[in-house]
């Protein structure tokens, strides 16, 4: 295979970090070119650099062995070079070919829009991706994974010989990853070379070429996938073989019930939902996407209002009608979209350790006590090896997984006895994971009530000590812990049926 990109001594400042030092990366033609690295370890920026987002501080690109100057995204566009970002850039209101060429559309006579021609380029475009979609279909009405594709599109008419794809699959079902992987298929067999940011070890095995494992900014290797175990990406990723943490133990039967919901019901999205978690015991919630698991934790959380039902904190019920109240009851939730709803990414580490508690450090004339947030927000950096310059950083340029510790801080110095963890782990490298799934472990063992809503089987499976299984806003069952994942499924797939009581019993 011919090359298409060689990047060369790649460094990258910002203030007071040094992203990339002398980092390097290549690309073929008609291969899945992987590029992994624990969260920090540069690979979004070595990619924003080939795309034109940041520009290098020091160092060399070739495009087919042509040295070339990438000033902007749109310099990037013209040499052929996309990227499809894990959160897509698309406008909503308006149509999947006028996304695709918006700011390029066809004009007829006195400038006016050629529907007809603009309708027609985007139809040829999804036909050679042999993709069934309208092209008049407002993007807004379609699922994430068709979003995604018309991104492909929008790459490709642009005549792209180099993809970059950031997480991809992050948000897709099984059947949406086969058919983007399936169109993935095609592009390497016209001659495109794509480059594949992920954390899914089980995914780049079944698609990527070749892998480039990066770490703290710097070149380690590339390797075959096919030959390489994974045992050994991941120690090239952490620098240190990685050990797997033990199950957790399995709570005492006579421990105290911290949180109690009987009968929760909200429209169709939840419906007659009753569980119960105790003292030191982690809850798995388990399903296939729009099962509910979200619905559930945001109702209990008060951020969405529910039809009917009870809700106990230690045996006393309480009224939650806000996230205001649930917080007041002590409980916490971490949003699986930690970026919009679990920090202010603009404010500083320090002042988001701070945000759920800011009534204790409230001074004189309604001044915050700058110095005791500083120490408080630096005992949290420390104990939960946040990896950040200073307290003063901003959060917004934290990795996933430090932004996440962000947020479990919050929540510690918030002392909540019940914390719902919602996607914990999303977009987050597997040393990081494994810090976090440490940390949830020692928060059970210090008597909280955890409850972990995952898409990712084998998480749901190490963590729990039960798993909630649910099916269309319902609740179809609980499993001990060491299940099977073909019983989640079967489970996960129950429409109907006898719905089961809050201890487990089917009703």
């Amino acid at each position: 295979m011919s090359e298409l990109v060689r990047m060369e001594g790649i460094d990258k400042s910002f203030p007071g970090v040094q992203a990339l030092k002398r980092a390097r990366f290549d690309l073929r033609a008609g291969e899945v070119h992987a590029l992994m690295g624990e969260n920090g370890a540069g690979k979004s920026t070595m990619m924003k650099i080939l795309s034109g987002i940041y520009p290098m501080t020091a160092g060399d690109i070739l495009l087919q062995g042509r040295p070339v100057e990438i000033s902007s995204p749109r310099a990037a566009q013209d040499l052929g070079i996309a990227i499809i970002h894990q959160e897509l850039n698309l406008m909503p209101d308006l149509s999947a070919a006028e996304n695709i060429f918006i700011g390029r559309e066809p004009k007829r006579a006195f400038g006016l829009l050629d529907d007809a021609r603009l309708n027609a380029d985007a139809r040829a475009i999804f036909q050679s991706m042999r993709l069934d979609l309208d092209p008049r279909t407002l993007v807004g009405s379609l699922t994430v994974a068709k979003q995604q594709m018309v991104e492909i599109a929008k790459a490709l008419s642009f005549r792209s010989r180099v993809l970059i794809m950031d997480e991809p699959t992050a948000a897709l079902n099984d059947a949406e990853i086969a058919d983007l992987f399936a169109i993935i298929g095609r592009l390497k067999a016209d001659g495109v070379g794509i480059v594949y940011i992920s954390h899914k070890m089980d995914e780049l095995k079944r698609i990527a070429d070749r892998v480039t494992v990066m770490r703290d900014g710097e070149y380690v290797a590339t390797v075959p996938m096919a030959e390489t175990p994974v045992s050994r990406i991941i120690s090239m990723m952490v620098g240190r073989e990685l050990a797997e943490d033990a199950r957790p133990h399995l709570p005492e039967a006579e421990g105290e019930v911290l949180l109690d919901v009987r009968s929760l019901n909200r429209g169709a999205a939840i419906r007659d939902v009753s569980f119960q978690v105790r003292r030191g015991e982690i809850l798995g919630f388990a399903g296939l996407m729009g099962a509910g698991r979200t619905e559930v934790a945001r109702a209990v959380f008060g951020a969405d209002r529910r039809d009917s039902g009870e809700i106990r904190v230690s045996g006393r019920p309480v009224d939650i009608r806000s996230p205001k109240d649930a917080v007041r009851a002590g409980i916490g939730y971490l949003s699986e979209d930690r970026k919009h709803f679990g920090l202010a990414t603009a404010m500083s580490v320090r002042d988001n350790v701070a945000l759920a508690s800011l009534s204790r450090f409230a001074g004189r004339l309604g001044l915050l006590k700058e110095g005791a947030m500083r120490d408080t927000a630096r005992r949290y950096v420390g104990e939960l090896s946040i990896k950040t310059p200073s307290d003063e950083q901003e959060a917004r340029l934290l990795s996933g997984g430090n932004q996440q510790k962000v947020v479990i801080a919050k929540w510690l110095l918030r002392d909540c006895d019940v914390l719902f963890f919602d996607e914990p782990t999303r977009g987050i490298d597997v040393g990081a994971k494994a810090e976090i799934y440490k940390l949830m472990n020692a928060l059970a063992a210090e008597g909280r009530a955890i409850v972990v809503i995952s898409s990712e089987l084998p998480e749901v499976l190490r963590l729990s000590h039960r798993i909630a299984v649910m099916c269309e806003g319902r609740l179809t069952g609980f499993l001990p812990a060491g299940a099977a994942q073909d019983e989640i499924m079967h489970l996960a797939t129950m429409r109907g049926g006898s719905a089961p009581d809050a201890a487990g019993e089917t009703r």
